[in-house]
């Protein structure tokens, strides 16, 4: 019988590196789906409708919402995000794991609708750090750096329901523990109920 689809579920404060962790983990597991958020926002550059976001107009979002089409929405920043939930109970039953990369909000959410998913918080080294990095990548004005590091600093005071917290201070380090985290939550015996069953009735377990 094949395995229960994993949700990862991964939050971090805007500025963290969480995207490109993410990536990672999707370029060394590539079999992962992705859950493709819808948002209101604009697209930023080299953001493709589709694989980065699925943009929507805030009307739009409105109406799919009252038809319960999201798993998950937040409203972030001024605009809205949300998960569609049939394409992610799909994966899951088919046994694919699937990332989740959202904000508190929304996480705080797949935790009522996904309860057996797995909750990791990627954490700055320091305030000053992150405030750094955002200034470093150019694509907020003063206001925007200001808000995000309040953000930055209520999200993190929350995040201590999640299952791991993984520290970004050195890249490599971080996807070293991001990778152990997903890759010890495909173990867990719930996830592989017929596991001890088959293999002492003589079935091979990849099968």
């Amino acid at each position: 019988m094949r395995r229960e689809g994993l949700a990862l579920v991964i939050s971090a404060p805007s500025g963290t590196g969480k995207s490109t962790l993410v990536a990672r983990l999707r370029n060394e597991f590539p079999d992962f789906g992705f859950s493709v958020s819808c948002t209101t926002r604009k697209p930023r550059e080299n953001e493709v409708d589709g694989r980065d976001y699925v943009f929507l107009s805030r009307e739009e979002f409105e109406r799919l919402r009252t038809l319960n089409h999201f798993a998950e929405w937040a409203e972030v920043h001024g605009n809205f995000y949300g998960t569609p939930l049939a394409p992610v109970e799909r994966m899951l039953r088919g046994g694919q794991d699937v990332i989740f990369d959202i904000d508190v909000q929304g996480a705080g959410q797949i935790k009522l609708t996904l309860p057996k998913s797995i909750f990791v918080f990627i954490l700055p080294p320091s305030l000053e750090e992150l405030e750094r990095r955002l200034r470093k990548r150019g694509q907020d004005d003063e206001a925007s750096i200001k808000r995000r590091l309040v953000n930055a600093r209520r999200e993190m005071t929350g995040s201590e329901w999640y299952n791991a917290l993984v520290v970004n201070d050195n890249l490599d380090d971080a996807y070293d523990a991001l990778r152990a985290v997903y890759l010890t939550g495909t173990l867990a015996p719930f996830r592989n109920p017929d596991l001890v069953e088959r293999i002492l009735g003589g079935h091979p377990w990849r099968n």
